[in-house]
């Protein structure tokens, strides 16, 4: 799959700061990938996210020929940042989309 996300469509908002601090994040060198697998866990100091793609979805529950492609390492602290980031996009597309089951 292409990359179709803009650098500019990331909030600036993950980043964490001091009130009235300005940022100035550099996405020069982002990039993108298409993931349509995760898998997470998790220590006392870390929480582990790995992504991947599954290239066998068209050929049944038998086959699971999955490609683990990156890692991410977060503090406890991160990873619920991105939680509480997701949860709060997931109503907004709800909201706009339907509900997903």
């Amino acid at each position: 799959m292409s990359d179709t996300a803009s650098a500019n469509d990331r909030p600036a908002a993950t980043v964490p700061s001091e009130p009235g601090t300005r940022l100035k994040v550099d996405t020069s060198g982002i990039t993108s990938s298409y993931c349509n697998v995760c898998n997470v866990s998790s220590t006392r100091e870390e929480v582990v996210l790995n992504f991947g793609v599954n290239e066998d979805w068209d050929r049944g529950p038998k086959s699971a020929d999955i490609k683990m492609l990156h890692r991410i390492i977060l503090s406890p602290f991160a990873a619920k940042r991105v939680a509480q980031l997701l949860t709060s996009l997931l109503k907004e597309y709800e909201t706009r989309h339907g509900e997903l089951k």
